[in-house]
């Protein structure tokens, strides 16, 4: 046959389809990704991932190889295009000049995708080309046609390139189980053991004793552990220099290297001043020097104290609600001493109280409260003329002991300590109401040697907050959003079952630390 026929009877046949799936990025700065399909009727589409993306490809590609029937018998190879291993030149002796292509076998509906599954192809070509291309799988195939004239190229023999994924029937057309290619995986690389690391030092692997190597790599990974904590714990970085001073003497000793013990000094250095930092932040420095945060109660006890009076207010309230609560903590620490203390109308007043005089004749008038006059002499009084006033529930017995045990120099360092609470500056301004006074004074008794609210700053029980702040949970919200407003709470959060947050920096000096 010569070429001029040769090229007739390829005129004659069917050119194969080809069309193919995409998935490219959207843009940069960007996660999504776009899906686009050759065939004109196919809309693009946008996902957020590449996950989504090659997942809607996949489909989209499947959807049309379940609609698409299977390559007719005049069909001819769609893959004639320059780089097919098939239709390259042979340029042996043998060659057949005289054929204008290279295909053979039954057309089949080959799929193919690059390894990095970027796009999915489907076209129709012969077995030939199939087989030629790594990765292709078979969708269908075409069904056998009659007999060829002599001169057209022959269909496949026993002898027709075969491939190694699973083939589709001719007698169904249906496609194969997985007509799609996964991405072909890079193998991975094998890699070393990462080495054992403290800070910039490598520990040797033949390090001895064993048990100096184990603790120092352990002394490494608990380094890396405490730059990931979110909230600095200065004992705990004293102890790991401490330790970390020792290994390194002890690795100076059994190597010779001198830099070894000049780190293990260093270490040694840096525990104590972490230690005395965190001294001075908790209040327990030696006698002589003064603290880090200078608060207003200065030592332990008079901590202590607090929590006690505050705990026994919760239980001697003899009104209910949060106005009472705090009206009631600060007449108690006025009079804790003797039962007895002075009182001006702006005591009163300035604790941000629904109606004060209403409120102080309830007290009066249950008897918990003892005034020489009446509610409205003690409201217009002034710090030139106080008013004296009783709790008779805080008077000493004839034995001298009353409900607490702080003595009368402490009595008034405890009040002013309330009073500085009660009357901060931006609660003033923000005009507070009583409960969010009242959870102020609370919560600075609360909290740990930086501010952390709760033993250790994991928060404080609600059941237990419930009890000294007489409020529902919705207005405990209100009152933490207040507190937050007013720059004296921050990183709040409520739970069903705890507060947690941390004082800000500026109310350190009024908190009352836990001790461990």
């Amino acid at each position: 046959m010569t070429q001029a026929a040769a090229g007739s009877e390829l005129d004659e046949r069917v050119p194969g389809r080809r069309w193919t799936v995409r998935l490219d990025p959207v843009g940069r700065g960007s996660a999504e990704v776009r899906v686009s399909c050759s065939r004109p009727a196919c809309a693009e589409r946008r996902l957020p991932s590449a996950a989504a993306g090659r997942t809607a490809a996949v489909a989209h590609l499947n959807a049309h190889l379940r609609a698409t029937p299977a390559p007719g018998a005049d069909t001819y190879c769609a893959c004639r295009a320059d780089g097919c291993r098939a239709h390259l030149p042979d340029t042996g002796r043998h060659a057949r000049t005289e054929q204008p292509w290279r295909c053979g076998g039954p057309v089949v509906l080959a799929v193919i995708t690059d390894r990095a599954g970027r796009w999915w192809q489907a076209l129709e070509c012969c077995s030939r080309c199939a087989a030629a291309t790594p990765g292709a799988r078979t969708a269908a195939t075409s069904p056998p046609s009659a007999p060829r004239t002599a001169g057209r190229p022959t269909p496949a023999a026993a002898g027709t390139p075969q491939f190694s994924d699973q083939q589709v029937t001719t007698r169904t057309g249906c496609p194969a189980p997985f007509p799609v290619p996964a991405p072909r995986p890079v193998p991975a690389r094998r890699r070393r053991p990462p080495e054992a690391r403290i800070g910039r030092r490598v520990i040797p692997r033949d390090l001895r004793p064993v048990s100096l190597r184990d603790e120092l790599t352990e002394l490494g990974d608990l380094f890396r552990a405490y730059q990931k904590r979110p909230e600095p714990d200065l004992a705990m970085l004293a102890n790991l220099q401490e330790r970390k001073a020792r290994a390194f003497l002890t690795w100076s000793d059994v190597s010779c290297d001198v830099t070894l013990r000049l780190e293990a000094q260093r270490a040694e250095q840096a525990a104590a001043v972490i230690r005395r930092q965190h001294q001075h932040r908790t209040g327990c420095v030696p006698e002589g020097e003064e603290p880090g945060v200078a608060r207003l109660l200065t030592v332990p006890p008079q901590w202590e104290y607090a929590r006690t009076v505050l705990a026994h207010v919760a239980g001697h309230t003899p009104l209910p609600g949060a106005e009472a609560r705090l009206l009631v903590l600060m007449l108690t620490l006025r009079t804790a001493h003797t039962g007895t203390g002075n009182l001006v109308g702006q005591d009163v007043t300035a604790l941000g109280l629904t109606d004060p005089e209403d409120l102080v004749e309830q007290l009066t008038g249950c008897g918990w409260l003892s005034l020489p006059g009446t509610v409205g002499d003690l409201l217009a009084s002034r710090p030139e003329n106080p008013t004296p006033v009783t709790v008779p529930s805080l008077v000493p017995d004839e034995d001298g002991t009353g409900p607490f045990t702080f003595g009368r120099k402490t009595r008034p360092k405890l009040s002013g300590w309330a009073q500085r609470v009660v009357s901060d500056k931006k609660l003033r301004k923000a005009k507070a109401p009583a409960g969010a006074r009242l959870l102020a004074v609370t919560l600075a008794t609360w909290t740990d040697d930086v501010g952390r609210l709760g033993p250790g700053g994991r928060g404080v029980a609600l059941n237990a907050l419930t009890t000294r702040v007489p409020v529902g949970t919705d207005e405990l919200r209100d009152l933490i959003d207040r507190l937050t407003a007013a720059d004296w709470l921050t990183d709040a959060a409520l739970t069903d079952t705890h507060l947690t947050g941390r004082l800000t920096e500026r109310v350190l000096p009024l908190t009352c630390p836990l001790l461990d």
